[in-house]
């Protein structure tokens, strides 16, 4: 009897998780431009950049990066949150260009989807960890994964709104 509840109990919580991205990702697609682009919270820009590239970008003094510096470049786990958050609007963001350049825009938001779920399986970890006061020695392992896949979504974001809308570019680069 208590495998089958607990297995129900799995299905419901799975079931949840599901609508709950589904209802979020069509709120977000019938957002205007300027109410996504209000939607994103302030991140700690240089921060995450410098813990990104000392992961993504190897180099001699790659370890001197702790643990804790890393929290605090990131702006601890507040600032985890808000790029969770961040990371659906970007790839709404991104949705967004599929308007004007469909072709680009729908490889471009699909290669940032991805992201997004390496971003968001990230900070679960993160948050399970803390929480739980469990594999605290992944915990910078997830941090730099979180930090890359962000990364990785603003630049690509950037990059698409500079060559498919030089307009749009200026404001977008401002809000990140």
């Amino acid at each position: 009897m208590l495998p089958i509840v607990i297995t129900a109990l799995v299905t419901i919580l799975l079931g949840c998780a599901l609508l709950h991205s589904y209802i979020t990702a069509k709120r977000l697609a019938a957002c205007t431009w300027d109410e996504l682009v209000a939607k994103l919270h302030p991140v700690e820009s240089n921060g995450v950049m410098t813990v990104a590239l000392n992961h993504l970008v190897p180099e001699r003094d790659a370890l001197n990066l702790e643990p804790q510096k890393m929290w605090i470049l990131m702006g601890g786990l507040e600032g985890v949150q808000r790029m969770r958050e961040n990371g659906r609007i970007l790839v709404a963001l991104a949705s967004y260009v599929e308007r004007w350049n469909f072709d680009e825009g729908i490889i471009i938001a699909e290669r940032m989807r991805r992201d997004g779920m390496q971003l968001r399986r990230a900070v679960t970890r993160i948050m399970l960890a803390t929480f739980l006061g469990r594999q605290r020695m992944r915990v910078p392992f997830y941090l730099q994964e979180v930090a890359s896949s962000y990364y990785l979504m603003r630049q690509r974001l950037l990059v698409l709104y500079e060559t498919n809308h030089a307009g749009l570019y200026s404001r977008l680069a401002e809000a990140l």
